[in-house]
């Protein structure tokens, strides 16, 4: 076989790779999305109250800890399916809280299907472009940080102003970071669907939240 024929070869092997990637990602993505919309919609049923930060941080970031080590596993979708649900009964009780004021209803359906159109959109603009957007991972990892620890500073110092500025943030960086995460499967810097699928997750629900809190904020409730 010729260097030409070799590296052909090598090409369609990579881009079938990259494929399949895709194809993996994008499927348990839907699962753990519905999954986890079950799981919200049985907090909201039960009237759930809301589980307070440091259990959702301790479950958020231990679940997170055991899908990132088992994630060449099957004990890999296990978790990642534990941590999606997880986070769907957190999400449980902050819907019912918005239910609950006038027009809440409007306002979570708006910030669903924002959420929707801002990933659809992000993601179909990755994948038809090709970009590479690796150049933002930095700047993503930076800002997502100092975005994480000024919402402490709005939780425990009640400053409802820096609160909306973090959710604004939030709005900015997770949209990157879906354009970042597509980006990466499309040129190969993340294999494994699992890793992928979480980041994806976790774009959609912290830009589902922080959409929330806009729109709760704009229409005075």
């Amino acid at each position: 076989m010729s260097m030409l024929e070799k590296t052909v070869v090598r090409s369609s092997e990579s881009v079938l790779a990259t494929n399949k990637v895709l194809r993996n990602t994008y499927t348990l993505l839907s699962m753990t999305l519905l999954f986890s919309a079950l799981c919200a919609g049985i907090a909201v049923r039960l009237n759930m109250p809301p589980m307070g930060m440091l259990i959702t941080l301790v479950g958020y970031f231990g679940l997170l800890f055991l899908t990132t080590r088992f994630r060449n596993s099957g004990l890999g979708l296990l978790f990642v399916f534990a941590l999606t649900g997880f986070m769907g009964l957190t999400l449980g009780p902050i819907i019912s809280i918005y239910l609950s004021i006038p027009n809440g209803d409007q306002i979570v359906m708006t910030a669903m299907g924002g959420t929707g159109v801002i990933f659809l959109g992000l993601s179909g603009y990755a994948l038809t472009t090709r970009k590479d957007f690796s150049f933002i991972g930095g700047f993503l990892m930076v800002g997502i940080l100092v975005a994480f620890l000024a919402g402490l500073a709005a939780v425990f110092l009640s400053m409802p102003g820096l609160s909306l500025a973090v959710a604004a943030m939030f709005v900015l960086l997770m949209s990157g970071l879906i354009l970042f995460q597509t980006s990466q499967i499309i040129h190969g810097g993340e294999t494994n669907y699992i890793m992928a699928t979480v980041t994806l997750y976790i774009s959609i629900y912290n830009l589902f939240l922080s959409l929330l809190q806009l729109l709760g904020a704009f229409s005075n409730e």
